[in-house]
């Protein structure tokens, strides 16, 4: 079978279609998750921040998660399909029901990363003169960073991984393979397209992974304190080496 996958993936004729697919996914997932930003993010804030509403924030979190997705994409698509014509009805269901699925992570991080700023940090700010807002976005966002990107990360591979139902409901991406390929029997087809879904959800990943690394300050993700660590550390090591001590002498007193 690996064979196989290897020579559908390989073949010439495959590639215009495996770009093109690629990019309809992309594009079902980047508007998904930008969409679900928008509306998490500005309340993962407002929660972290006032304290206010934490209970709600755990049942919508838990509630989402709980929801089939091909379920609500078919109950969406039946609903919606009489009052939006064309490709619209297929397309819109698809991006809320991945609008829904992004939604708690992207929540979750962000609230939970603003909630846990260390309190001294705040107080210190608030005696600078800060105002409230200037605590939250100069102090609290920088510090809740990781957690943010975290929620993020989660949410990316959530979208790509669902959006292949996409091609249940008529339209494109990566889970076109699957379809398409289950409908002759097709199973290298099958397997490829699992396999680019995978590899595309690595990839987002990491770059994720890169970019969180070039906007955290190293004092905020710890590699300032790692290095400074491990610094030390030689230090400590340096001067316990006996190498390292100096050499004494001691002469013999004449007689």
């Amino acid at each position: 079978m690996i064979t196989e996958i290897i020579a559908w993936l390989t073949d010439p004729a495959h590639g215009p279609e495996i770009v093109q697919r690629t990019v309809e996914h992309l594009e079902y997932s980047l508007i998904a998750v930008a969409v679900a930003a928008v509306i998490a993010v500005p309340a993962g804030m407002w929660v972290g921040h006032t304290g206010r509403g934490k209970f709600a924030v755990v049942t919508v979190a838990g509630a989402a998660r709980a929801i089939p997705t091909l379920g609500l994409l078919y109950f969406i698509v039946l609903w919606l399909s009489p009052k939006i014509g064309g490709d619209l009805a297929f397309l819109v269901p698809n991006i809320i029901v991945l609008i829904i699925l992004a939604i708690p992570p992207i929540l979750s991080g962000t609230y939970a990363g603003i909630d846990e700023v260390d309190p001294a940090a705040r107080d210190a700010a608030r005696g600078m003169g800060m105002r409230s807002w200037e605590v939250l976005l100069k102090v609290e966002v920088p510090c809740a960073l990781p957690l943010f990107f975290s929620g993020l990360r989660s949410a990316f591979l959530q979208v790509i991984a669902t959006a292949t139902i996409a091609a249940t409901a008529a339209l494109g991406g990566l889970g076109r393979f699957l379809i398409d390929g289950l409908s002759v029997r097709d199973y290298p087809q099958m397997a490829s397209g699992a396999v680019l879904v995978a590899l595309l959800a690595i990839a987002i990943d990491l770059i994720l992974a890169l970019l969180q690394r070039l906007v955290t300050s190293p004092g905020v993700s710890g590699h300032y304190r790692r290095t400074k660590d491990r610094a030390r550390a030689g230090d400590d090591d340096t001067s316990a080496d006996p190498r390292s001590l100096p050499v004494t002498t001691t002469e013999s007193a004449p007689v």
